[in-house]
């Protein structure tokens, strides 16, 4: 028989890859067939924003890749970071910029928004933690410095929503990016009308029907078609590119995971969300998940802190020796990996050393010194942040499933081992991919169900376990 295969196309901030999956014997197969960089480009205003034409016309290019290798995929699906959109008018063409979630455009909006609504309640209709760049902020910036894009505006598409659209033509609007925006109710799984239109003024019409991972979009447009060579399905995955990683996770049960990457997701999956003041108060956020679960995590700074550290000073080094070199580093200070100073500083590894300054620590001066700092700070965050998930969960979590690119960080997980008391168990490296290729490979009855999709990920992945 022809070996059917999947693609998934993961975007993240800085870079993005084609990954093709198929199966053989009751294996997971991997083939990364194209790559390609990533990030926030600067407007002559200071604007920063994602280039969607060039991303769009890299998805092409990694397509037209299948069709040179002869591995034509039966369903394509894509993901991304989440928070991040695209405004259409009434001829379907983008409005302004797809500004990126680091911009400052939100700051201080938030004081605004708090006049119509208070956090409290907020919190508690859509169950999403505050951050400066979730979609309800930033929409509200575009309705105070540029009203006439927002009445101009037909459609509102996330990232992934867009460049399905420019796929097939077909428009939805995926539930666990519909979650990042922080103006879904969790519980229904629907836009919060009352919230979106009477309390903060959007567009009711910019927010349709939401659909759910495992939907099918539909099939390539003809003049998509003819440029790659070939016909597929658009599959919808979990589109948000944490939910995909949680989907891949191997393990059974009650567990907690770390989505590592660029950010740092670390949390538990829950079948309901839970919008308490308590769990405000904890810092933790109701995002949308595989099957409309609940991925109930914290989002912490995460490797961007080390991969901006070596773009300004190393960038020669691949990060497996900057990790070596850390551990063999005695400085003993920390920083608070959640806040807001590392959010999207001109000079990260300033930003470190002013913190330790300030916090009266040893300040860093090397490479190999601040990135110690960094991984001994993510670590004590990810020992902290258990403990208020066990408190919040009233449940304890014997061991941490570590997914994602930091999954190689010997040195980190070693530490977070140490710092949590936890047995730690690390990989796969491509969740994310991962989880977007079972949701193909579920809709498109490969398999028959989850469980069976799970198996076939132990089945099929090493990892690595690092003991306290």
């Amino acid at each position: 028989m022809n070996r059917e295969y999947f693609l998934a196309i993961d975007i993240g901030a800085s870079g993005g890859r084609h990954i093709l999956g198929s199966l053989a014997g009751d294996k997971m197969e991997l083939t990364e067939v194209y790559r390609f960089r990533n990030g926030m480009d600067e407007a002559p205003d200071g604007e920063l924003f994602w280039d969607t034409e060039r991303l769009f016309s890299e998805i092409l290019t990694g397509l037209s890749k299948c069709k040179e290798l002869g591995k034509i995929p039966k369903s394509v699906a894509i993901d991304t970071w989440g928070v991040d959109y695209v405004l259409l008018d009434d001829m379907d063409k983008p409005l302004g910029r797809a500004v990126a979630y680091r911009d400052h455009r939100t700051d201080g909006i938030d004081t605004e928004v708090y006049k119509k609504i208070s956090e409290k309640e907020l919190y508690a209709r859509t169950g999403i933690q505050k951050a400066m760049y979730n979609t309800i902020f930033q929409l509200a910036a575009l309705k105070k410095y540029h009203p006439e894009l927002l009445s101009k505006a037909e459609s509102l598409l996330m990232l992934p929503d867009y460049f399905g659209f420019l796929l097939t033509g077909k428009k939805a609007q995926e539930y666990t990016q519909a979650s990042t925006t922080q103006l879904l109710n969790p519980i229904k799984r629907e836009w919060d009308t009352e919230l979106i239109s009477e309390k903060l003024g959007f567009p009711q019409k910019l927010f349709g029907r939401i659909a759910m991972p495992g939907s099918v979009l539909g099939t390539l447009r003809d003049e998509i078609r003819d440029k790659v060579g070939f016909d597929c399905t658009v599959t919808l995955a979990p589109s948000h590119d944490t939910a995909s990683a949680v989907f891949a996770v191997p393990g059974e049960g009650d567990i907690c995971y770390i989505s590592s990457g660029t950010w740092s997701l670390m949390g538990v999956e829950l079948s309901h969300p839970s919008c308490t003041e308590e769990s405000m108060e904890a810092g933790l956020t109701n995002e949308g998940g595989y099957g409309g679960r609940i991925t109930y995590l914290n989002n912490i700074m995460g490797l961007w802190m080390i991969q901006s550290v070596r773009n300004e000073l190393a960038k020669d080094l691949d990060y497996g020796t900057i990790c070596e070199m850390a551990s063999h580093e005695t400085i003993g200070s920390v920083v608070d990996c959640l806040d807001n100073s590392f959010l999207s500083p001109k000079d990260m590894a300033a930003a470190v050393k002013d913190y330790c300054k300030k916090t009266g620590q040893e300040v860093p001066e090397t490479l190999s010194e601040l990135a110690a700092v960094i991984y001994n700070s993510l670590a004590k965050c990810y020992a902290d942040r258990l403990s208020v998930i066990e408190e919040v969960t009233g449940k304890r979590y014997d061991c941490i499933h570590i997914v994602g690119g930091g999954s190689n960080a010997s040195y980190l997980n070693e530490l977070t081992a140490r710092r949590t008391q936890r047995q730690i168990i690390a990989g796969p490296t491509e969740a994310t991919a991962i989880g977007n290729l079972m949701t193909q490979m579920i809709t498109a009855g490969v398999f028959a169900d989850e469980k069976e999709a799970k198996e076939c990920v132990r089945n099929s992945f090493d990892v690595k376990r690092y003991e306290p």
